[in-house]
């Protein structure tokens, strides 16, 4: 349901333990809803409306969190009651949630299946508007060394070398690779170009003896869709 200004009460005016802070503070962060957790971080409000309002208006504007938190500062700034200092405060949160990402690459889990390696890198891919190209070093154990980006592109093409590639797997001594890149628009199926890079980068790879185990495209779920990867591998392009 579509939030009502006219229904605006300042957070001040709030019984004390409907206050955002109090009842997170009281209930836990699952007790409050989007626009509530938004509040916290934009603390004021302005004449007319509180940050609680403020929070709907920017879910209304980017339409879902992932859409809010990919979008740049300067568009953050266009939404009534959202300054340089609101504005930063939300990139900053944002940031943090990538970098807690990225720590969990550190703790070398093993990537066995797609779906293991689907769930490592879907919060940071979900970030970027362009295609982003990855390597995923292992181990002989399929333990995860390090993701290196090999190649960033436009909206809905990369271009990638094997030198790119296969370059960061050699200096980090890794037995394997699992290749992985992105789709902007949501839907996961792999293109002719995607089909073509593979298998020549299988081929690459099995000149230098480091052999490639999968390479996933990620996506966005839909209702119809609820999966937001495709392995290649699982596909049958991996059979030259």
């Amino acid at each position: 349901m579509p939030h009502d200004p006219s229904q605006t009460l300042r957070i001040h005016d709030m019984v004390r333990s409907d206050r955002p802070r109090e009842r997170l503070a009281e209930r836990g962060t699952a007790a409050l809803t989007d626009a509530e957790l938004l509040a916290i971080l934009l603390r004021t409000g302005l004449q007319g409306a509180s940050a609680v309002d403020v929070g709907h208006r920017l879910l209304e504007r980017f339409t879902s969190l992932e859409s809010l938190a990919r979008a740049p500062l300067e568009e953050l700034l266009l939404v009534r009651g959202i300054g340089r200092d609101k504005g930063v405060t939300l990139k900053a949160a944002f940031e943090l949630a990538v970098r807690m990402t990225s720590e969990k690459r550190r703790e070398s889990p093993v990537l066995d299946t797609p779906a293991a390696i689907a769930a490592l890198l879907r919060d940071e891919l979900a970030m970027y508007d362009t295609e982003r190209f990855f390597v995923l070093l292992l181990t002989t154990r399929r333990r995860l060394i390090r993701v290196v980006e090999v190649t960033k592109g436009l909206l809905d093409t990369v271009v990638v070398h094997a030198r790119e590639v296969f370059r960061p797997a050699i200096l980090g001594n890794a037995h394997a690779v699992v290749l992985a890149h992105n789709h902007p628009g949501g839907d996961p199926q792999p293109s002719e170009a995607d089909i073509r890079i593979t298998r020549d980068l299988i081929r690459g790879g099995r000149l230098l003896r480091i052999e490639v185990l999968d390479h996933l495209v990620i996506g966005r779920p839909t209702q119809d869709r609820p999966r937001d990867y495709c392995s290649l591998r699982e596909l049958g392009h991996f059979y030259l």
